[in-house]
């Protein structure tokens, strides 16, 4: 991951390294939260810092590793919760923004480069453009987590964020063999194109479909949740490996494990899975943006190398930077007007601009655009400003629009909306599981001769089942009868609790069975504050 000098290539100093990576973390994440800022951009300008701190070596970040270790994990918890059917509805626009835009801002940034420096190829400028045109997935969801928005405008936002950078690293890839074959094909290109897209599909399908089928077979909770997370990294691998789109498999397969994971996980470990899935996907989200912020000194010294200071790119970088946040206004300006026109019955026009706005400056840069810039060939005409344009764009789009995104919605006064389309409400739903519940106990609960074995059952379901039934055409269930039921149940875990720990620390149990009840009550006063609110 990182290159340094010989006296700081023991083992301990990357060890007491990446200790002190996280306690930073964990001092950034209080700091952005004291500060009001989206954590990426603290935890960016906290690995900036840490680059330049006396004595402390440069760091060569490896393209390849950071992609490899970061990116499916990430995509694939981003897959695992996407609504499928909202993301089915939006596909048209999600393809329009992952597709489109980024092919739109490599267009545009590689014609306004060349304008700039008719000295640079042609490829190099495309190349250039491909490093930056796509939306980083992590950047995206670590600044749209914070903030409230329309349903339809963060189902685009987080749908593109998951499909856009196989885009941007196809077009980098036929960009840099351009450049170093002098060859480029059209129609190869398009035809490449479409077997990354569909080989990634089938890939992460097939890998979807073998954990589906075997899965319901392993009975231990962290195998469960072991042999569910390695395939995210195993999509990623083979599909680069056999020439298809990584980022497409991991997608497809995290969207699957997610729709199935209802059916074939146990309640155990899916809970304990969503609790290790959050703690890796935060630690992870926030080493990426330190290590960003750390490579900007390695970027720093090999510009100082060089033949030209970071002075004469002056001009290059402001117009990539303009040219970056501008396209995406334009792009997605046009698309939406356009599509304003075929509607049959068109919204209202002050909602269409300002969603259109908040979707044109959501346009965060990440580790895709970092990892695609340092993994350019040592002998491509201006490798150093395609590292300073990308980290340029990165910081710029990261502090900037990173900082200022939930300012702009509170400026526009967009709200966060509920789902599109029609729902059950939660006394509906309720009333819907109780009665299923309740047929199924009034039906065991007599043995082959007709006599009642379960009378305490069949009260329990029964009164649950009358008391959903009467609210069900309410908005909500009502807090007064809700929130006096679950205290009472709080209460007496509590008291249940209470005595467990006496029996125990008067030594009249064993530690084994205090933690096998301890879990049990732990299950009810979650299940009890979850139910109360």
């Amino acid at each position: 991951m990182a290159a340094v000098s010989p006296q700081y290539m023991s083992n301990a100093f990357y060890f007491n390294l990446i200790l002190f990576f996280l306690v930073a973390i964990v001092a950034l994440e209080v700091l952005a939260k004291k500060l009001r800022w989206p954590p990426a951009v603290a935890q960016l300008i906290g690995g900036v810092l840490i680059a330049f701190i006396p004595g402390l070596p440069a760091f060569e970040i490896d393209p390849a590793l950071v992609l490899v270790v970061f990116l499916p994990p990430l995509l694939m918890a981003g897959a695992y919760f996407t609504v499928w059917h909202e993301f089915r509805r939006h596909l048209a626009g999600i393809l329009l923004l992952a597709i489109g835009a980024v092919l739109f801002t490599t267009l545009v940034v590689g014609l306004a480069l060349h304008s700039l420096t008719p000295a640079l190829p042609w490829a190099a400028c495309f190349a250039l453009g491909a490093i930056v045109s796509p939306p980083d997935a992590i950047a995206a969801k670590a600044v749209l987590q914070r903030v409230a928005l329309p349903r339809k405008l963060l189902v685009l936002l987080e749908g593109e964020s998951l499909l856009n950078d196989a885009t941007g690293l196809v077009l980098y890839k036929f960009s840099i063999v351009a450049m170093l074959t002098g060859v480029f094909s059209m129609t190869g290109a398009i035809e490449e194109f479409a077997w990354l897209s569909i080989g990634g599909i089938l890939l992460g399908g097939a890998f979807g479909y073998l954990v589906y089928k075997t899965l319901r077979y392993l009975h231990d909770t962290e195998l469960m949740i072991l042999a569910s997370a390695l395939p995210g990294w195993i999509c990623y691998v083979v599909g680069e490996h056999i020439g298809v789109s990584g980022v497409i498999a991991t997608v497809t397969y995290g969207m699957m494990l997610g729709w199935h994971q209802h059916e074939i996980m146990t309640a155990t470990a899916r809970r304990r899975g969503v609790a290790f899935w959050e703690i890796m996907i935060f630690v992870f989200e926030s080493l990426v943006f330190i290590l960003i912020g750390l490579s900007l000194r390695g970027v720093w010294d090999r510009i100082a190398e060089g033949s030209k200071s970071m002075a004469d790119y002056t001009l290059e970088v402001l117009l990539v930077l303009a040219v970056v946040i501008m396209s995406r206004f334009v792009w997605v300006f046009a698309v939406d007007g356009l599509a304003g026109l075929f509607r049959k019955r068109a919204t209202a026009a002050s909602s269409s601009w300002r969603e259109s706005f908040v979707t044109s400056w959501a346009g965060m840069r990440g580790v895709v655009t970092l990892a695609a810039a340092l993994a350019v060939p040592a002998e491509v005409p201006g490798r150093d400003l395609m590292l300073l344009c990308a980290f340029a764009v990165i910081l710029v789009t990261v502090l900037f629009q990173g900082t200022t995104i939930g300012w702009v919605i509170r400026v526009l006064k967009l709200k966060a909306t509920t789902h599109e389309r029609t729902y059950l409400n939660e006394p509906q739903t309720w009333a819907r599981i109780e009665q299923a519940q309740y047929a199924v106990v009034n039906k065991l609960a007599y043995d082959a001769q007709g006599s009642l074995q379960h009378p305490r059952l069949l009260e329990q379901y029964g009164y649950r089942q009358s008391l959903s039934d009467k609210h069900k055409n309410d908005a909500m269930l009502p807090d007064d009868i809700r929130k006096a039921h679950f205290n009472v149940v709080l209460a007496a875990v509590a008291a249940g609790r209470e005595e467990l720990l006496k029996l125990h620390r008067s030594g009249q149990i064993h530690d084994e069975l205090l933690h096998m009840m301890e879990r049990d009550l732990d299950i009810q006063e979650i299940a009890a504050l979850h139910s109360r609110g």
